[in-house]
């Protein structure tokens, strides 16, 4: 079997990606002077908006930006025929980044592999949500790690890593951001010498392993019968999706941003409270979670000041402790 390079000098290349994490390494790939970039594979167009337009993925729009030759999106990537459309263009390297779908073995027994670019340290957050994971369980750090694919969940050989401190206060875009333009660096870096043999990919360690899944609206729910900490955790780390709100009788408020207190002796769990000024919190079991800005339902966005000036009845029997 040749190694896929086209005139003897590059070698034909397809990738695969939908979310916006794997834009800036297509761009990258299509600049890399060992490649051939012969077709991208996304998911299919969603309707989206109040009118239900038609709307294509972000890789979708920059592959066509980019005048790549072929751009596939197949319901389901292991079909027989989507199968053989992506082996039609003849790669022998595929490289993947935030794609959402199982690749078949032949894709993963090209010649020079399949690379996927994991944004953690693998292997630690493997699976469907490694940003709000790392944000959610307090990590000093995080990363992104450029890896050959195996038939396993997010556990092929290590090609190489980059890391990245954490200070608390990231939210889930913020890091995706930081994360798309450490992988794009990566790849850039890394994709010459794995494609001329310098180096070699290396078993993930045994232990630190943990698997995250795909999120539902009901995860975004703020449960107060859990510590301010990791409420606040929450807030910055399910933006956009599934969000983060309170439930009450009154209604449904969408917190966007937050920040820890120490609670008081009188603090019931689950209603709301001053928070020292003219905002407001609610009590948790260990502390208050102070509400910078929110949104209620059918609501605009505001401060958590302008909430409290306008609650409503129900609203403040609720900030009062009196849910009614």
């Amino acid at each position: 079997m040749t190694d896929g390079r086209a005139g003897g000098s590059r070698v034909r290349t397809v990738f695969l990606g939908s979310g916006h994490f794997g834009v800036e390494a297509l761009r990258r790939l299509a600049g890399h002077p060992d490649v051939e970039l012969v077709g991208v594979v996304t998911a299919q167009p969603k309707l989206a908006g109040r009118r239900q337009v038609e709307t294509p993925t972000d890789v979708d729009i920059a592959a066509r930006e980019i005048g790549v030759p072929t751009v596939l999106t197949p319901w389901r990537l292991r079909a027989p025929e989507a199968i053989a459309s992506v082996l039609e263009l003849g790669p022998s390297l595929a490289v993947l980044a935030d794609y959402g779908q199982l690749v078949p073995p032949s894709l993963l027994g090209l010649p020079h592999g399949a690379l996927n670019l994991h944004p953690s340290l693998l292997p630690r957050h493997r699976g469907a949500t490694p940003i709000p994971a790392a944000i959610l369980a307090g990590d000093a750090e995080t990363g992104v790690t450029l890896m050959r694919m195996d038939e396993g969940l997010d556990t092929g050989p290590m090609v190489d890593q980059r890391r990245v401190p954490l200070n608390g206060t990231e939210t889930a875009p913020d890091l995706e951001a930081t994360l798309e333009r450490l992988a794009a660096d990566l790849l850039g870096d890394d994709l010459g010498p794995w494609l001329r043999g310098e180096v070699v990919a290396r078993p993930q360690p045994v232990a630190g392993a943990t698997v995250t899944r795909r999120l539902t609206r009901q995860d975004g729910r703020l449960d107060p019968y859990r510590p301010a900490v990791e409420l606040e955790r929450q807030v910055r780390a399910y933006q956009p999706w599934p969000g983060s709100f309170l439930e009450a009788p009154a209604g449904r408020l969408i917190v966007w941003a937050s920040e820890t207190m120490p609670s008081r002796l009188t603090d019931r769990p689950s209603t709301f409270v001053d928070d020292d000024g003219d905002g407001i919190a609610v009590a948790t079991t260990d502390g208050r979670l102070r509400l910078l800005e929110v949104q209620p339902a059918a609501g605009r966005r505001m401060t958590g000041a302008a909430f409290r000036r306008g609650l409503s009845a129900s609203w403040r029997d609720w900030f009062t402790g009196r849910p009614s």
